[in-house]
This record gives structure tokens, C-alpha cells and sequence, in this order.
């Protein structure tokens, strides 16, 4: 009855009669969400833009060499080689998009290498014909870290090292670190602007996580701020992923571009997360899903996801340091191979988890690829 209720509040906030009357309130919210849509896409220019993309498939990229995103981006740890061979995994199942989290404090230490090194990945990553959505902030797992060497995976435990990004208690709503973060965003932003080989901004993982909750609203309604006075040419997005964020969800919604969300569930409830988004009337990704133990699977949510024309990006691609093979709150302290994956596709060797789920994947994209080469050949 509760989640009814939610899924009924969200479909109210996605009306735009609801839309015009929370912006006619004479609100301090209503004020800061008015001022951040700004130049939010109009939804037929988003809708114009996802049409002409490819339909998007592919996954949550962290290379198997990296814990976190400093290890992945810092330059002593930095792996271009391990990133072309694993970026060729996805490639190899028609994969054509990566969601790839980026940390403020891998910048801040060497603003002009990181944007190197973010250049390089995305040289890689357009080589196996793969567009990038790139993260900014995120408010899960361990809300400290530190520059230099990550710390060891602990055996068996999913996310072990996985930090936030401002993280913090909570650092979110501290204003004292607001200018740093927005030269970050900005200069990251300004550099790529214009890169067609950047797909779309994602500005904030799941803001109020780590028991953030709306601590985190700042900073979502600043990181809007920054991102549209860069007005680059991608869209901007914060994905929905709790249903009783009441203040969050509404905000995200309400500014970002293009619709992204997050859902773990199976079938019948992500059918229902697809219907109530719809009623914003713009393009829908769904930007982490599958995890099997929970019934979200390739075989029976991709082909939803293709069949309704939502994007779908699931987590994990190949096994390694990030141990998100691992259940989320049911660790294998031993370490020991679980009697499930709870995420990723491929071993590090490149053969798949499951072969039958890499010839679903790669069926469904093939399908994707024949219809673009029909729908060519009928306009000539």
C-alpha cells in the first residue's frame, strides 16, 4: 500500500498541472527549482535528441583493476590497457554505452592530467564505438577517502572500497566546499562540452544515500546551477532511485533533461517505474538495473527496457576489484565464490558469467543494429 502511494505521488509531481502550481508557490524551493530549470531541454528537444541515437545498451564501467574511481583515475593507477581490453568485452556483445563515475579529488590533484586521462579513456572508448556518461558526485558506500594508494578489496564484501564523492557528514550540504566543487564541474564540463563522444552528464549518483536524505538537496540544486551555465551540448540528468525522496525526486525530475532512474526490481515493478515516468513526456534511460538474486536479470529486463524504448545500462561489466559480483548486504567473509553473481558480465579472462545471458544481450543489440540498417536502406 505504501509504495502505491509513492508511485501515486511521483505520478502527480511528473503532471505539468501539478508542475505550474508548485512553481507558482512563492516558496524558497519552488524559487531555487525555477531559477535551475533555466534552460532545461525543452521535452521535444529532448525527445529529439534520444531519436536520434542509437538505442542504448551497455553497463557500469569501473575497470577490474580499479576499487574505486580514485583508483581508476588517479595517474599513478590510471590503466588505459586494461580499459581497452575490457571496453573490447563490451564490444564484443554490442554494447554502445558506459556510465563512468569520476572523482573531484582525482581532479583536484592534477586538473590538466585528469582531463588527459579522461580523454584518453573516451579515445578508448570511441575506438570500440562506446559513448560515455559520466558521473560527478555520489552519496553511496564509504564516506572517506584519501589521495595515493586505494586500500585492498575485503574478501567477499560488495563495494568495499567504494567511496562517496563529496561524501562527508555530510559534506553535501557543507557550502564551505560548494566553490571547489564548482571549479571541478566547471572546468571538467567546459573541456568536454562540445565532445560528441560524451552521450550525457549525469550530475549526482544517488543523492541521499548513506543516510544523506536531504542533506544532499543543495548540492543537487547547485550542480544544476553550475552545469547550465556551462550549457554544454549533452543533456543533464540526477536518476530517480527512491521512491520516498519526496523533495529530491521532485527536484531531479523537474530539471533534468532526459529522465534516468535506477531499478533493481522484477518485471511487473519496473513495468510499473516505466509507466509513471512516461507521464513526463521525455526520453527514459534506465541507468542501473540487474541483479539477479532480486529477479532483474537480462533475459527478462532487457527485453522490457528495448521493447518500451528506455535505455539500459546495468551495473557491472566485468568481475574484479569493486567485488560487486558480491550480494550488497549478504557478505562471503571467506571470500569464497558466491552460488550467484549479484552483478557483472564477463570474467576477467573476457568469458562471459553466463553464456546464455551474452547471447541474450547480444541478440537484443544485434536486432537493434538490423532495424538502423533497415530503416537506412527504406530512406534511400
Amino acid at each position: 500500500m505504501k509504495k502505491a502511494l509513492l508511485f501515486i505521488l511521483l505520478l502527480l509531481v511528473a503532471t505539468p498541472e501539478v508542475q505550474l502550481q508548485a512553481q507558482n508557490r512563492k516558496t524558497k524551493a519552488a524559487k531555487t527549482s525555477k531559477a535551475a530549470v533555466g534552460t532545461r531541454w525543452t521535452p521535444e528537444k529532448a525527445n529529439a535528441w534520444y531519436k536520434a541515437q542509437d538505442w542504448m545498451s551497455g553497463a557500469n564501467f569501473t575497470p577490474s583493476t580499479a576499487i574505486n574511481q580514485l583508483e581508476m583515475w588517479q595517474a599513478a593507477t590510471f590503466d588505459p590497457a586494461t580499459i581497452d581490453k575490457e571496453l573490447g568485452y563490451a564490444e564484443s556483445i554490442g554494447f554502445n554505452t558506459m556510465r563512468v563515475f569520476l572523482h573531484h579529488l582525482a581532479w583536484e590533484q592534477d586538473p590538466q592530467g585528469f582531463k588527459k586521462r579522461m580523454d584518453q579513456y573516451l579515445g578508448i572508448a570511441d575506438k570500440h564505438k562506446i559513448k560515455t556518461m559520466f558521473v560527478f558526485f555520489d552519496d553511496c558506500w564509504n564516506k572517506d577517502y584519501k589521495a595515493g594508494p586505494q586500500p585492498a578489496p575485503k574478501p567477499g564484501i560488495h563495494n568495499s572500497g567504494w567511496v562517496q564523492d563529496p561524501g562527508g557528514e555530510p559534506t553535501s550540504q557543507d557550502s564551505t566546499l560548494f566553490p571547489v566543487l564548482q571549479k571541478y564541474v566547471t572546468d571538467v564540463m567546459t573541456q568536454f562540452k562540445n565532445d560528441k563522444r560524451i552521450l550525457l552528464w549525469d550530475l549526482y549518483n544517488e543523492p541521499g544515500n548513506s543516510n544523506h536524505k536531504e542533506n544532499s538537496l543543495p548540492l543537487v540544486r547547485n550542480v544544476f546551477r553550475w552545469a547550465r551555465a556551462v550549457n554544454p551540448d549533452q543533456p543533464l540528468s540526477i536518476g530517480l532511485w527512491a521512491w520516498d525522496f519526496e523533495k529530491l525526486n521532485a527536484f531531479q525530475a523537474m530539471n533534468s533533461d532526459v529522465i534516468t532512474y535506477h531499478c533493481y526490481d522484477d518485471t511487473p515493478a519496473h513495468q510499473r517505474i516505466i509507466e509513471m515516468l512516461e507521464t513526463h513526456g521525455r526520453p527514459l534511460i534506465c541507468t542501473e538495473y540487474m541483479a539477479r538474486i532480486r529477479g532483474s536479470r537480462f533475459a527478462n529486463i532487457m527485453p522490457l527496457l528495448k521493447k518500451q524504448n528506455v535505455g539500459a545500462i546495468n551495473w557491472g561489466l566485468v568481475a574484479g576489484k569493486t567485488n560487486t559480483k558480491y550480494q550488497w548486504d549478504t557478505p562471503l567473509a571467506d571470500g569464497s565464490e558466491p552460488i550467484e553473481w549479484f552483478h557483472e558480465v564477463f570474467h576477467p579472462d573476457g568469458t562471459p558469467y553466463r553464456q546464455d545471458e551474452a547471447s541474450v544481450i547480444k541478440r537484443l543489440n544485434a536486432e537493434k543494429a538490423d532495424a538502423a540498417i533497415e530503416a537506412a536502406l527504406k530512406a534511400k
